[in-house]
């Protein structure tokens, strides 16, 4: 499947300026591949580390083809419209890819392999949401693991739990310590290379999949489990799963400076964040059926913030009101999670 010096386009259109790019983001922010460019006709001709705050440079072009000029190798769908399906206005330009030699990531929950037939030698379609075979229902065999099991929990969706995942396990990576990543959405999967489609598994297996990812690194001193939805948003239901699958014995809780709602149903309020901490420990531990995980950490998300000192002060405030450090793990770097952790 993907190598790592297989040269990558990012599909973005109307993206980069506007909703959905986080697969993009997330891709630029932390893959190992080479990125050629990003494919937005709405911003081309600027550069993406200018346009989309991230990190990395490489040119923004309005045409696949430019992209396959510029060496692309691999088109990855960048964008993760609602629903997780693809717009039907796609299709024009994934086949036109194909037809010039690229590849394909596809995170998305419509399957495209079996739309392509006769592709060439060293050609391929990874359809990432797809569920993993011989699957079966968890046990709970993970909190017999002598290693400690670290979840990232949310106060919402796409708050920034893969984000701070990553950033902890880079930093753990570069201390030392002995740590593995489970990546449970495709966005991590397609970084790191393995991982859990959890949304595409189902009900009966998920706990048994995450079960199954974390056995399989053992071994690890540090395992750090990426977290997906949340307690409080009502259409979420990988909680419970990630909690019985990893049986965590650390928490940090992601959370977006300033928000008071979930994002995509501003009536439904986030609870106080100490009473969110607690409810997710009494579920992980079950009234002491299982062990109780420890809260460590606060992760926050400012990257909205434009002030550095401003987001300082948001930081503290949190961790005032709750006794934990809070940074935010980009702007600040994860070094005091990692802290607590080790």
């Amino acid at each position: 499947m993907l190598r790592r010096d297989q040269k990558l386009a990012i599909y973005m259109e109307g993206a980069v300026l506007g909703y959905g790019g986080k697969m993009g983001f997330g891709i630029l922010r932390y893959s190992p591949n080479p990125i050629v460019c990003v494919i937005d006709s709405q911003t081309a001709g600027r550069d993406i580390k200018d346009a989309g705050s991230v990190p990395r440079s490489c040119p923004i072009v309005a045409t696949v083809e430019e992209a396959v000029d510029l060496g692309a190798q691999v088109l990855v769908l960048g964008i993760a419209p609602p629903g997780g399906l693809i717009p039907r206005p796609w299709f024009a330009v994934i086949d036109r890819s194909v037809d010039l030699g690229l590849s394909v990531i596809n995170g998305l929950h419509d399957l495209l392999g079996p739309r392509y037939d006769g592709l060439r030698q060293g050609q391929w379609i990874w359809d990432i949401r797809v569920e993993p075979e011989g699957l079966k229902p968890g046990t709970g065999a993970a909190a017999g693991l002598n290693n400690r099991r670290l979840l990232l929990i949310g106060t919402d969706m796409a708050i920034g739990k893969m984000t701070a995942g990553l950033e902890i396990y880079r930093v753990a990576r570069e201390r030392g310590v002995r740590t593995e990543f489970v990546a449970t959405g495709q966005i991590g999967i397609t970084i790191t290379g393995s991982g859990v489609p959890l949304d595409a598994v189902r009900v009966d297996f998920s706990t048994g999949a995450i079960e199954r990812e974390v056995l399989n690194h053992k071994d690890a001193e540090l395992i750090v489990i990426e977290g997906q939805g949340s307690l409080g948003h009502p259409g979420s239901t990988a909680n419970m799963p990630l909690l019985r699958g990893c049986m965590p014995t650390h928490l940090v809780l992601c959370h977006r400076a300033g928000q008071t709602s979930i994002s995509t149903l501003p009536d439904v309020p986030i609870p106080p964040l100490g009473a969110l901490i607690r409810l997710y420990e009494d579920l992980a531990s079950v009234s002491g059926i299982f062990p109780r995980p420890v809260t460590v950490a606060v992760a926050l998300n400012t990257a909205h913030v434009t002030s550095d000192a401003e987001a300082l002060v948001a930081c503290e405030k949190i961790e005032g009101e709750l006794g934990l450090p809070c940074v935010d793990p980009v702007r600040h770097g994860p070094d005091r999670i990692v802290d607590a952790l080790v």
